[in-house]
């Protein structure tokens, strides 16, 4: 990998009117198009994405949306999407005309976002020193003023939000309460028809670049060789971490005592909380006949035959769990009247999405009242792993314990 991915950067969200001069805003400050540009209202009508390095802030990505004014069925959806992105946003970048009057569609949603607390910038376009009447309000919160025909306020722009930069929340980092330095970990990756050529897949890289960063010894191995050089090592590993789909094979040509656990469980720790997870698996282990299941797989690449979501998971199902369930496949949900008919649900570790964007998905699983397991410990529980896969995350493992009686 040679960038941050997505789900690591901050989002700045840009939101406002059509042409309010978002586009151009997202165009002044990437200093290349980036966006298209319309005197035509409603020319943007995906968000666009554009990524960059703002330091001392560190990775971003800009999106530029639809804007809210937008009318018609399209328009309807447009500004679905738009809110949609709003709502997983780190900052938010409220773009406005600096000659025009507040509009009551602006007053609605910028009360709307400031009611989640969030960081907000108020931008005006079109600035020339001067500013409506009816805007001048807008002040008491953090401002600049851009000229995107000549660029001018672009830095201005960058440094307020470089300024926000406390009062954005930073993910946790995927080892924490985990590593001490001089720690000595071993991974195991297998590499089988879905690894992607030529590199590891993101749990993978943020793990070793992780341990690096905290001064720990690193060692990775297939798994078809893990035996071999276990035995071979003069140390024993603080903590051995693998992928969730050889967890079987991994534990077999392991030491009972050998702490253990996988690159999913770690990642949907680092994204959203693993307490729940815990709490469904006795809804699991009475799983009705004909029971439906949801698999939610954040990201998108070609499926292989032994594809985990699609074909691996839902036979461990079959044979360890309900025979008769049936299942479905979403990468995304947006309401939770579109899970309603599930009895469960089976998440992905989320490396592809916000910390923000997994807690919500699982906010909207919850309020169903639907049990909900995360692939690592859905496999970890259907091999018999538990809780030794959870048992260095104090909290969880009592919790395990209390429920289950170990």
């Amino acid at each position: 990998m040679t960038q941050t991915p997505l789900s690591e950067r901050i989002k700045l969200v840009l939101f406002g009117k059509r042409n309010a001069g978002k586009s151009s805003l997202i165009n002044t400050i990437a200093e290349k198009p980036v966006a298209i540009v319309s005197a035509y209202a409603g020319t943007t009508t995906d968000p666009v994405s554009f990524p960059m390095e703002l330091l001392p802030l560190g990775p971003v990505v800009f999106v530029d949306t639809a804007g809210l004014d937008d009318e018609g069925e399209l328009g309807h959806l447009r500004k679905q999407k738009t809110l949609e992105r709003l709502r997983l946003a780190d900052v938010g970048i409220f773009v406005t005309p600096a000659h025009e009057p507040l509009s009551p569609e602006e007053k609605e949603i910028l009360g709307t976002f400031m009611k989640t607390h969030r960081p907000l910038l108020i931008v005006f376009t079109f600035y020339d020193g001067n500013l409506h009447p009816s805007k001048q309000e807008l002040t008491i919160h953090p401002w600049a003023g851009v000229d995107n025909l000549t660029g001018r306020g672009k830095e201005e722009v960058k440094k307020r939000l470089i300024e926000m930069k406390d009062l954005i929340p930073q993910e946790p980092g995927l080892l924490d309460g985990l590593v001490q330095e001089g720690d000595f970990f071993l991974l195991v990756v297998p590499i089988d028809s879905a690894a992607p050529k030529g590199r590891l897949i993101l749990p993978q890289v943020e793990t070793i670049r992780e341990l690096l960063d905290r001064n720990c010894g690193v060692m990775v191995v297939k798994a078809n060789e893990l035996k071999i050089f276990y035995n071979k090592l003069g140390i024993k590993p603080s903590l051995v971490i693998t992928d969730s789909q050889a967890f079987h094979q991994v534990a077999k040509d392991l030491p009972a005592d050998q702490k253990l656990t996988s690159f999913s469980i770690l990642m949907a720790k680092k994204k959203g909380d693993l307490l729940p997870f815990i709490e469904s698996l006795r809804y699991f282990s009475h799983f009705p006949q004909n029971g439906k299941v949801l698999i939610l797989e954040a990201c998108s690449h070609h499926r292989q035959p032994d594809d985990i979501g699609t074909v691996k998971i839902p036979r461990l199902f079959h044979e360890r769990v309900e025979p008769t369930a049936t299942f479905a496949w979403k990468k995304h949900v947006a309401s939770s009247e579109e899970i309603e008919d599930f009895h469960g649900v089976i998440m992905c570790g989320g490396c592809m999405v916000t910390r923000r964007q997994y807690e919500y998905t699982m906010s909207l699983i919850q309020q169903k009242n639907i049990p909900l397991l995360n692939y690592g410990l859905f496999l970890a529980w259907v091999n018999g792993l538990l809780p030794r896969a959870i048992e260095m995350f104090p909290e969880v493992y009592e919790r395990y314990r209390e429920l289950y009686r170990q």
